[in-house]
């Protein structure tokens, strides 16, 4: 036996009980009073008049109350009428036995609705004794007319009582605390009238003093207007020193059953005004998340095209200021709207769980805007965005290669034009055709190391064409005159292959002409050439620039730097061994008497320029040693920002990660009521979001680390979008949670159920959690039904989980589980009671009019319901009237 059925018995036997002790009372009482003839009278003219009340629903009616009951027969009409069953079929004759048995049904009747009679028998009313007939009538007032009557956990004459009080409390002169003398001026049941019916009854013109006149204003406007028949006199009552009581509660008692349609009626328009109430809340959540959900669908639905845009700039300039611009989208654009996404969440799964509790269909977004719809729209966003940043990233490090490999282009094409300059006028020279042997032997000579100089700069035009095709294949934005510039020095160089070829064919048929050579001067030129072309390279080399990202890249370049100052001595040796030479030149000039021109026919260096180009060399050493520690510096500063950031992301990352798990289990493992699982959380939210400054930090040492173009990073595996995308998941995982103990709060206050009860349910449904996890495997859900004495079969386990997992996730939820386990003691309306409330203010006609529902209903609710309401069409529909 459930708790109702329980409860429902207990009330009964209460009624029962209660009934039977007041009726034993009422006929020890009436043994001595009903001799009173005032009494006897107002008795037989109440109880006839209550009884023609019923009798004339049958179409017929009694004179004489002991005389007309006689033979059974209308006694068991009026028991029909009034209980609508339908007694034994009587007795047709009309002899004494014929009569006793009738009269007999008739109390057997009584008694089977649970009413002692006591020292009423059939032979009594048979005889026509007035005492027990009154008696006899009075039960049956009592069982059918007064027993029901229910007002506040009283009944009877309690409850008739109790609802006297309540109705006649505001009404001055009116003190309502018996059944007899508080209605003898009239005034109590004038104010019955009133507080039902105001319109009938002017109750300020009443005075106290007239009390037959306020008796027959009441007795006539209730036969009137009410189709209550009168049943007592107004003399009668005034001159009797206390009316009998009996009588008075028949005749308000009628009054109670008449006025009772009208308190079903204002309960029906309450019921009805709490429904549509629910109704518009639910409506307006349901715009808030339309509107909310497509304002975040068009901003991504903007922003994705702006991810997408991989047209890359010409210069750094324009590119680093794209990655500043997508540093300000993930700092100040993005996370409102990350908020807005978990708000928007959190809107959904409160609305579904209202919608739930007051039995309501689920709630369907418009097409396209699912919380899924939005997840997947917010996911290909974060993937065009990851793209993106990748994608600047090594726009940024091509520009960065371009500009160096441009930068370098440029120097070894000018070094080159420099060499280049004026040659090809000096092949095209013809000056041997009028020179002396010595000359020619000069111009030979000068020609070779021309030829050794000219191999030595192939690796330079080789390298300038090979920067030029990296260039392009980079897709550099001036390509077009690289290309140009690249192409005039490859022709030119061609051009001067050939000139030097023909240089050397003209030499070589006037070399017979000429016989005298100078060994020194060609000696040093061919000694000072290398040297020379060893110094340029040396220069160049020096004054290469150069690009590292770390520090074993900077330790590299100092370690060639030293081993080219190691070669400095032996350079030097060269460099002396070539000036003594010259030397050596003019020692003989001076011995022999040689008078020299001062210029070395086989070459256009010169002792200073050797020496100008070491001074140079040397010059640039030093140079060259401080721009690599200052690189070294830089590759310092930029490991500190490196170990800096790790040291942060690798405590960071890892509390996390330890913050997700115990969310995880956050729900399983705090104790307490609901309120103080809500009140704990919060605090956990707020410990999480105190955290933020760490994070905001570190975001920080990211922007200085991308800004000193810091790319990688070696001593952590967090990257900053790890801990943003973990840190985002935090926040939107404690927030459900949260949400998740406000919709137990919610189904709790909802459903009635108490702490002790949701206690309950949560040790069941933790003892079954095996994964802890905060839901259950089908498996597990069955395990857990059973163990609280559930007997399922397939069929009904099936229809089980298709409640507790519509969208057949295959797991059960611990929200799913308590909605399922409070089912049926849910205090809401159903659609079978709001549809009972409606034909009760429709008095029973298959319709309702607008004038009935703008009288029953609050204004603003009637319009509303009205604006949602069809017109209805049938035969009974009355023309000429809103329905």
């Amino acid at each position: 036996m459930t708790a109702v059925e329980t409860q429902m018995t207990y009330s009964n036997s209460y009624t029962i009980l209660h009934e039977e002790a007041y009726m034993t009372q009422e006929d020890d009482w009436d043994r001595d009073l009903l001799l009173d003839p005032a009494w006897e009278k107002q008795q037989r003219k109440t109880f006839t008049a209550w009884c023609n009340s019923h009798l004339r629903k049958a179409g017929t009616q009694i004179e004489n109350i002991e005389e007309d009951f006689r033979n059974g027969l209308k006694l068991m009409l009026l028991l029909e009428v009034i209980s609508g069953e339908r007694l034994p079929k009587p007795d047709k004759g009309k002899m004494r036995f014929h009569k006793i048995a009738n009269v007999n049904k008739a109390l057997d009747f009584i008694c089977s609705k649970g009413v002692k009679l006591v020292s009423i028998g059939a032979e009594e009313i048979v005889d026509g004794n007035a005492k027990m007939t009154l008696g006899m009538i009075w039960t049956i007032i009592l069982r059918f007319a007064i027993q029901d009557i229910s007002v506040e956990e009283t009944s009877a004459k309690e409850g008739l009582l109790l609802w006297c009080q309540r109705k006649t409390a505001p009404y001055r002169n009116v003190n309502v605390q018996n059944f007899h003398i508080s209605w003898k001026d009239g005034l109590a049941l004038c104010a019955l009238i009133h507080r039902h019916r105001p319109d009938l009854i002017d109750y300020a013109k009443l005075r106290k003093d007239d009390p037959i006149g306020n008796l027959n204003t009441a007795f006539e406007v209730a036969e009137k207007f009410l189709d209550i028949p009168k049943m007592l006199d107004a003399e009668d009552i005034v001159n009797t020193p206390k009316p009998d009581e009996k009588a008075i509660m028949t005749y308000v008692s009628c009054f109670y059953h008449a006025f009772a349609g009208a308190e079903q009626a204002e309960t029906a328009a309450n019921r009805i005004c709490k429904v549509l109430a629910v109704n518009q809340e639910n409506e307006k959540l349901m715009e808030e998340y339309e509107k909310l959900a497509s304002e975040l669908l068009e901003w991504i639905r903007r922003t994705i095209p702006w991810l997408e845009n991989r047209v890359a700039e010409q210069t750094m300039r324009s590119m680093q200021q794209k990655l500043e611009d997508f540093r300000d989208y993930r700092r100040i654009h993005k996370p409102p709207r990350v908020q807005e996404k978990c708000q928007l969440e959190i809107n959904f799964n409160t609305l579904q769980t209202k919608l739930r509790l007051s039995n309501r269909p689920a709630f369907m977004p418009s097409e396209g805007k699912m919380v899924s719809d939005i997840a997947n729209a917010w996911k290909g966003l974060e993937q065009v965005e990851k793209g993106y940043e990748e994608w600047l990233l090594t726009e940024i490090r091509r520009l960065e290669r371009l500009d160096h490999l441009a930068e370098k282009f440029k120097q070894k094409c000018a070094m080159h034009e420099t060499w280049t300059s004026g040659k090809e006028e000096l092949l095209s020279q013809k000056d041997y055709e009028s020179a002396s042997l010595m000359e020619i032997r000069a111009l030979m000579r000068k020609h070779e190391a021309f030829e050794s100089d000219l191999a030595a700069h192939q690796d330079r035009v080789e390298q300038i064409a090979a920067i030029a095709q990296e260039l392009n294949e980079l897709d550099y934005h001036d390509a077009v005159t690289v290309n140009a510039r690249c192409q005039g020095i490859c022709d030119q160089w061609d051009n001067l292959g050939t000139l030097t070829q023909k240089r050397r064919d003209s030499l070589e048929r006037v070399e017979k002409l000429w016989e005298t050579i100078d060994q020194l001067y060609l000696e040093f030129a061919k000694r000072a050439a290398p040297f020379n072309n060893w110094m340029d390279g040396a220069m160049e080399d020096l004054q290469d620039m150069f690009i590292v990202h770390s520090i074993e890249e900077i330790q590299s370049l100092i370690t060639a730097h030293d081993q080219f100052k190691a070669t400095l001595p032996e350079a030097d040796k060269e460099r002396m061994a070539t000036i003594g030479i010259q030397n050596e030149i003019l020692k003989i000039a001076q011995t022999y008497g040689i008078k020299l021109t001062g210029i070395n026919p086989y070459t256009n260096l010169s002792q200073q320029d050797i020496a100008n180009k070491w001074d140079t060399v040397k010059h640039l050493v030093p140079l060259r040693d401080q721009m690599l520690q200052e690189e070294v510096a830089r590759q310092q500063a930029n490991e500190r920002l490196r170990r800096q950031f790790a040291a942060q992301a690798n405590i960071i990352g890892p509390w996390i990660q330890t913050k997700m798990e115990e969310i995880s289990h956050v729900s399983v493992d705090i104790a307490g009521s609901l309120e103080e699982q809500m009140n704990s959380l919060k605090q956990y939210e707020q410990n999480i979001i105190n955290y933020k400054s760490n994070i905001d930090k570190l975001e920080g040492d990211h922007q200085l680390s991308q800004e000193s173009l810091i790319f990688d990073n070696k001593h952590t595996n967090y990257s900053m979008e790890h801990i943003r995308v973990g840190w985002e998941q935090l926040l939107t995982t404690i927030a459900r949670t949260i949400n998740e103990v406000e919709n137990q709060i919610l189904t709790r206050d909802a459903k009635g159920i108490s702490q002790e009860q949701l206690n309950e349910f949560r040790a069941s449904f933790n003892h079954f959690d095996r994964k802890r996890n905060g839901m259950m495997d089908p498996d597990d859900f069955r395990a857990c039904l059973i163990s609280m004495g559930y007997d399922l079969g397939e069929v009904e386990f099936a229809r089980i989980m298709t409640l507790v997992d519509p969208n057949n996730t295959g797991v059960v939820t611990f929200q799913a589980f308590i909605d399922f386990m409070t089912r049926e003691t849910a205090e809401t309306d159903t659609a079978e009671q709001v549809m009972a409330s409606f034909k009760i203010l429709a008095s029973d006609k298959s319709y309702i009019t607008v004038e009935e529902l703008r009288r029953e209903l609050p204004p603003d609710q009637a319009e509303y319901c009205i604006s949602r309401m069809t017109r209805f069409v049938g035969a009974d529909c009355p023309s000429g009237s809103d329905l």
